[in-house]
């Protein structure tokens, strides 16, 4: 995994030059502060748990991975947590930028926060506000699953709400399970895979040369067959000179 840079600097990314470049899939992660979404991020690309991070880093990660058939490179841009006053959030500009930026969103709650669940309605309405008709899809997240003494959000609030923004759900624990978070990651980069191999479809049809039968019956079509000769004319011919032969042999 790359730390390519800070969010301040996100825009002027440049993906490395390369003979055939991989596609690249951009990923914003947001939700409150606190909720783990840097554990996520991290648990997602390298497998590993990490349970002290830097707060309100706004890092942008980047990997290399194998979706389906395909390599790509992820990048998952980790947003600075996001706070709510007076029933309103406070987004940063930041939080905006990765908006625009994303091909998809995954918003984050914890399982032991009610506020960070809140905030959610609100951060999806952003989205939509933000990415127009050109919204980035959407996949919301619950962490800390595991710590069920402090859970303050039941699986079944979270199910309901996704269905009402009308985006998957899923209820993961950072800390113990990396299968639970690489499958809501993997099945949402499949998601954004499925256009393109869509599209690239008929191109790769179009291109595909035609079987060498048909091109021997298109040869056959266009060069056109001589005509038969004309039977009753070649023995009329025939004739003539066999007479002509005969009026030579008699008048020498």
């Amino acid at each position: 995994m790359r730390l390519i840079q800070n969010m301040s600097t996100i825009s002027e990314y440049a993906a490395p030059q390369c003979s055939v470049p991989n596609r690249v899939i951009k990923i914003a992660v947001i939700g409150g502060s606190g909720v783990g979404k840097t554990a996520l991020v991290v648990r997602f690309l390298t497998r590993r748990f990490i349970g002290d991070y830097e707060r309100n880093a706004g890092n942008l990660y980047s990997r290399e991975v194998q979706v389906d058939t395909e390599q790509v490179t992820i990048q998952v841009q980790d947003t600075p947590g996001v706070e709510m006053t007076d029933n309103s959030i406070n987004l940063p500009d930041h939080v905006t930028g990765s908006i625009r930026w994303a091909d998809a969103v995954v918003l984050v709650y914890s399982a032991t926060d009610r506020r960070s669940l809140d905030l959610i309605q609100q951060l999806h309405q952003q989205v939509l506000r933000t990415g127009g008709a050109a919204a980035p899809p959407v996949i919301l997240l619950a962490n800390k699953a595991d710590l069920l003494h402090l859970r303050g959000v039941e699986p079944a609030q979270g199910a309901a709400l996704a269905a009402a923004l009308g985006c998957s759900f899923y209820e993961v624990s950072a800390s113990e399970d990396y299968s639970q978070v690489h499958r809501a990651f993997h099945r949402l980069c499949c998601q954004l895979a499925k256009p393109r191999r869509a599209a690239l479809a008929p191109t790769t049809a179009a291109a595909t040369p035609p079987p060498v039968a048909e091109k021997r019956r298109s040869s056959l079509i266009l060069i056109p067959r001589p005509k038969s000769p004309n039977m009753q004319d070649l023995k009329r011919r025939f004739k003539q000179a066999l007479s002509a032969k005969v009026r030579i042999a008699t008048s020498v």
